[in-house]
């Protein structure tokens, strides 16, 4: 069968075995995936393996998968690691097509016993044309199937897919990425890649019309070259964001025995991302704000940044970091400043760039004049708006950040220019989770929404610099 065909039918199953699972509500390891299954209403075949239960969450379960009196697609596999040889052996007797193998124990323990038996079920595999997804790991998302090893993750589609090593990285990315805006095609979080590694998901994603931008978690890879030219012909098509974890010594080690990579010397990872049109980032907060730009942003003309909001600090810090990250802060020009001073008061406002005024907490209407007077300038390419209320009294935070947010909103109309958001985190638990509410709301509305001025400048800088 073709490969990418292969990886194709992975997504789309018409029919799952959960072997492993448990209705006690203890063994979360046991609940979790198909509870996530049964939330997002996968509408093909479920079917439970298990010696423990005649029935789990009103299924009839089956004590091995060759009972099962129908074909089978994909099995999910929760039993122990040295169970796993037999239940491949069946898989194969069955023609079931791939086996996620949620199971751990394998060569991520860095023990001869758990890296042989990895190499067993591998070869097993190989020899009856069964795929494999980990061991290692929580599988596989896709919204459009239905599919999903979360309850938590949206089940309406987008165009971002996640590749990750790590189970827990790849859930952090979806569900940052999902309260900023993002949707997704795909996800995989694929362990230790004992069969179909991230290259071969790689090369799937290149081709798969509903993924626009790709967004990577690795440790290392088996397959060096192989890598390096579909990462290189990929990156070509669409976006592909790389945050490459174990660059130092010690985060090498610890990978080798979160995974079982061979990580390499963050040198040769340095020049490999150079010869790539890839993007290569720190943390997964800095892989979730550059995709963010790529989804959100309309891409700008040039580097040319309008920093409008208010606070003296704030606007000094802006200049700061946008020209860290490489972007311009130019001063307006005096016939823009003199529009703006025909209605601004002399007093706690400044007209230059960036430009602090009280409008933003004060007057919407005036606010509105502000930029679009502003980002009308030809010498603009995009605009960014920074909103704090650390100088306001606690009582007052509420209603004024309320003001800023509709302020916001009512300029995006009006703005000819890209726009992105910083909404700084407030300083009480009220206004914690009201700014996350907040973030949702700017974000449903197509705006890029950002932490902190630092991390917003670096991540329109990345966008900026791969066109």
């Amino acid at each position: 069968m073709d490969k990418l065909q292969s990886i194709d039918d992975i997504f789309h199953p018409r029919s799952i075995a959960l072997v492993g699972t448990s209705p006690d509500p203890n063994n979360w390891a046991g609940q979790m995936i198909p509870e996530a299954l049964l939330e997002f209403k996968y509408d093909g075949n479920l079917y439970f393996v298990s010696r423990k239960s005649s029935e789990m969450w009103g299924f009839k379960t089956y004590s091995r998968i060759k009972d099962i009196p129908a074909s089978i697609d994909y099995v999910i596999c929760s039993i122990a690691a040295r169970h796993t040889p037999k239940l491949m052996e069946d898989c194969a007797s069955k023609g079931v097509k791939a086996v996620h193998l949620f199971t751990s124990g394998f060569s991520e323990t860095c023990k001869e016993e758990g890296i042989r038996l990895e190499e067993r079920i591998t070869r097993i595999a190989r020899n009856n044309g069964i795929r494999i997804i980990g061991p290692n790991c929580p599988g596989v998302y896709c919204p459009e199937s239905r599919l999903t090893f979360s309850p938590i993750l949206p089940k309406e589609g987008g165009t971002v897919a996640c590749l990750s090593q790590s189970g827990g990285h790849c859930i952090r990315f979806l569900r940052l990425g999902t309260s900023r805006g993002l949707r997704y095609s795909k996800a995989v979080s694929y362990g230790n890649g004992s069969d179909l590694s991230v290259t071969d998901f790689l090369e799937y994603l290149a081709h798969d019309p509903l993924t626009k931008v790709i967004a990577l978690y690795i440790e290392g890879v088996r397959d060096g070259r192989r890598f390096l030219d579909v990462l290189k012909s990929t990156s070509k098509i669409k976006p592909v964001i790389v945050h490459k974890g174990g660059h130092t010594k010690a985060g090498t080690r610890a990978a080798a025995s979160h995974t079982g990579s061979l990580t390499g010397e963050d040198r040769i990872w340095d020049a490999l991302f150079k010869q790539t049109s890839a993007i290569r980032v720190h943390s997964i907060d800095e892989l979730v704000d550059t995709v963010l730009s790529f989804v959100l942003m309309a891409p700008p003309k040039g580097n040319n940044a309008a920093v409008v909001g208010y606070g003296g600090g704030i606007s000094v810090q802006a200049a700061d970091e946008c020209e860290s990250a490489g972007l311009s802060v130019p001063l307006l020009p005096p016939e823009i400043r003199d529009q703006l001073e025909s209605f601004t008061p002399d007093a706690n406002n400044s007209i230059r760039n960036p430009v602090d005024t009280q409008w933003l907490v004060w007057e919407t209407s005036k606010f509105v004049d502000t930029v679009r007077i502003v980002t009308e300038w030809e010498g603009i390419d995009f605009l960014i708006m920074p909103l704090a209320i650390d100088m306001f009294p606690i009582e007052r935070e509420h209603q004024l950040l309320d003001q800023m947010i509709d302020s916001v909103i009512a300029a995006k109309n009006v703005c000819s220019k890209p726009i992105a958001v910083v909404l700084h985190e407030g300083t009480s638990p009220e206004i914690l989770g009201k700014t996350l509410l907040l973030q949702e709301r700017l974000s449903s509305l197509g705006l890029p929404v950002y932490p902190t001025l630092g991390r917003a400048a670096r991540a329109i800088s990345r966008f900026i610099h791969h066109f």
